[in-house]
């Protein structure tokens, strides 16, 4: 399919729906409140990400890996302690941007194989008394060789 005919069907969908590009309440002509958070130490880093973006009172996580805090290494020993740490990892985020895990919405997690999702799933079902939305999906590699990578929403306390 040509770049244009994606770029159509992109422009149909929104237009059926009623959506804009623009973000906003279409109803009072409110723009939405959008702010871009970096994680404290990480300012000067130069990321090419946020660490959080809020939206109203959305949170939106860029995602988490299980790296050991105030290092560059993986929780070792595989894929459930790494999706400890990962999830330890978001929720430190969630506290630190004024949300919490109980107020997680939705998760996407990407895995690096997809035979370990009924592992990761023993870990990740203990964070949540209600358990969000959630996709998983298989990819071909993750930053750092990482087993696991989870992103998450959240709505703010």
């Amino acid at each position: 399919m040509t770049t244009i005919r994606i770029a159509f069907f992109a422009l149909a969908a929104l237009a059926i729906a009623g959506c804009s590009a623009e973000a906003g309440d279409h109803k009072s002509g409110k723009a939405a409140k959008v702010e871009y958070l970096k994680a404290p130490g990480t300012e000067d880093m130069n990321l090419p990400f946020s660490a959080a973006v809020r939206v109203d009172n959305l949170l939106f996580l860029s995602g988490a890996l299980g790296i050991v805090p105030g290092t560059r290494d993986l929780a070792e020993g595989g894929i459930q302690p790494e999706t400890k740490q990962t999830m330890e990892n978001i929720s430190a985020t969630l506290d630190m941007f004024g949300s919490s895990i109980d107020n997680v919405v939705k998760c996407t997690v990407f895995l690096a194989d997809m035979g370990e999702w009924g592992a990761m799933n023993e870990v990740y079902r203990t964070f949540f008394e209600n358990p969000p939305a959630r996709s998983a999906l298989g990819a071909s590699g993750l930053a750092l060789d990482a087993r696991v990578e989870i992103e998450c929403i959240a709505v703010m306390n």
